[in-house]
């Protein structure tokens, strides 16, 4: 690229099949020739396959979705998460750096230990991860730095979407067969859309396509998360409640979703306690709006019970 505004961009995407790859590879598209790999295309824990995509495509633009984010299973399968997580990333960095393209990678809030009492993480906060997943994910930031590649990393938090599993599902689920649930209080962090993620990604690429010489400048980490925070506990009955205005009848109305603290409800990792981040830095940067986590968590809610996938009962038929 020598400098000059990117004018034909080519993207490789890995990871399509996730929730956010979903998502990346719509918003992505209006940018230029998208080549979105899953694992039926690339095989993460062969760095042969890898490579050998990379170097076929020589893109402008890395893009990768793909990670091991089994959070408890990390804890035993500490071999395949530092492969999927660091090394992987390690290979992507130093083949972007040859190819002097940008590399664009998705990190974590559990790269912080969540002590922090009064406020939330910015990009300069000390590192401290508590799990091995968070453990893997800082060691894909720091091989990514080392490297010397343009790259932006994105820290995200609570990643929802309408597509495959997360919490959001999980407790519109369990809210429809059980008559009470228990869902942890003592955690609080933002509920970010992949939707989210995917649209301020192609934003932010979408300057750097058009800044020319000064987007290098926007090379490093930001905090990209919705905007304001809440509970695991308040997020389910927010689920619950916003299901219920569109006509899902359920066994646990939100008032009987019971709040808890982490300590009645022990998990193999270790999670954060405070997962906010600040993000001040990604919409002075890249001047973006980060809208509340309500907004996107409406949109999803009502597009789960719209497409029946859970097989939930409504009032409407």
């Amino acid at each position: 690229m020598g400098g000059e505004a990117i004018l034909i961009m080519k993207i490789l995407l890995l990871g399509k099949n996730g929730q956010l790859g979903y998502e990346l590879e719509r918003s992505l598209a209006p940018l230029g020739e998208v080549v979105a790999c899953g694992r039926n295309e690339v095989d993460l824990e062969n760095l042969s396959a890898v490579q050998d995509v990379v170097r076929r495509e020589s893109p402008q633009i890395i893009v990768n979705a793909a990670a091991y984010t089994a959070v408890d299973k990390a804890e035993t399968e500490i071999d395949r998460a530092t492969t999927i997580n660091s090394d992987v990333v390690d290979l992507l960095a130093k083949e972007a750096l040859r190819l002097d393209a940008w590399l664009i990678h998705y990190s974590t809030d559990y790269v912080f230990d969540g002590t922090k009492k009064n406020d939330g993480y910015s990009e300069a906060d000390a590192t401290s991860p508590l799990s091995v997943y968070g453990q893997t994910k800082l060691a894909g930031e720091e091989v990514i730095r080392a490297s010397g590649c343009k790259h932006l990393i994105f820290r995200t938090s609570w990643v929802y979407a309408a597509r495959g599993n997360n919490f959001i599902k999980t407790m519109l689920r369990l809210a429809h067969e059980r008559p009470e649930l228990k869902v942890v209080c003592d955690q609080i962090g933002a509920p970010t859309s992949a939707e989210l993620i995917a649209d301020a990604t192609a934003l932010c690429l979408y300057r750097l396509k058009t800044d020319g010489v000064g987007a290098s400048q926007l090379s490093g980490i930001y905090n990209l998360v919705a905007a304001g925070a809440t509970s695991w506990h308040a997020f389910a009955q927010f689920a619950v409640t916003e299901a219920t205005r569109h006509g899902v009848q359920f066994c646990a109305k939100a008032e009987n979703i019971l709040p808890i603290p982490s300590s009645e409800y022990p998990l193999p990792a270790q999670r954060p306690a405070n997962s906010r981040l600040i993000t001040q830095k990604i919409r002075d940067a890249f001047q973006l709006e980060l809208p509340p986590w309500e907004l996107h968590a409406q949109r999803i809610v009502a597009e789960i019970v719209s497409s029946n996938e859970l097989s939930l009962s409504r009032t409407d038929g």
